[in-house]
């Protein structure tokens, strides 16, 4: 069972996109898609909404996707055509403890592709693509930290900037993996989608 691992630096450049594109281009993978959330203190792991129940009992929450709306980005997967979408939501810090459950979901699955970072703590997955915006500041600690496992980067290269927004980061970890530009709205271009297929092929 292959498992594939989207991450990227920080919110809102385009892993669920990502996710979703490599989803339609590859309906013969039959994807279980995974979406992993991770909340801050005061934040109920259930529903997102503030709260002061972090219980050992409430610091995960898991729940598959039905609504084929695609308002929500676990829906999006499903319209994309994912035979099943799972939304996992822990605190900060918690998701050991949301593993087991996880496992079990990929236990059953013909393949995955997993939208996160911080899963890498747990899992080696087959191939892990990471998402880079040039033009957005923020680097999350996770993606800073897992930086070196990336099989290759998908980067914006919209924006005239040569100058990347993000302080003190180095790209040296991946300066020699192969590295895909992306031009939102297309997110998955044939080069990324061949590199996949390719790669899950030949594990």
């Amino acid at each position: 069972m292959p498992i594939l691992v989207i991450g990227g630096h920080t919110r809102s450049v385009g892993k669920t996109s990502v996710v979703a594109g490599l989803i339609a281009a590859l309906p013969a993978m039959h994807w279980t898609a995974l979406k992993i959330t991770q909340y801050g203190h005061g934040v109920c792991s259930a529903n997102g909404a503030p709260c002061d129940c972090a219980t050992a009992d409430h610091s995960f929450a898991v729940s598959e996707e039905k609504d084929r709306s695609g308002e929500s980005d676990t829906s999006r997967f499903l319209v994309a055509g994912a035979d099943h979408s799972w939304w996992v939501r822990t605190q900060q810090g918690h998701l050991a403890e949301a593993m087991s459950r996880i496992r079990k979901i990929l236990a059953g699955t013909q393949s995955a592709i997993i939208e996160s970072n911080s899963i890498l703590r747990f899992l080696k997955p087959d191939l892990y693509l990471t998402v880079l915006d040039p033009q957005t500041a923020d680097f999350k600690t996770s993606a800073q930290t897992f930086l070196d496992r990336a099989d290759a980067v998908l980067i914006h290269t919209a924006g005239n900037s040569k100058t990347p927004a993000w302080k003190q980061i180095s790209l040296k970890p991946v300066i020699n993996r192969p590295m895909f530009p992306i031009h939102p709205p297309t997110y998955v271009t044939p080069e990324v989608v061949e590199f996949v297929r390719t790669r899950l092929s030949n594990p």
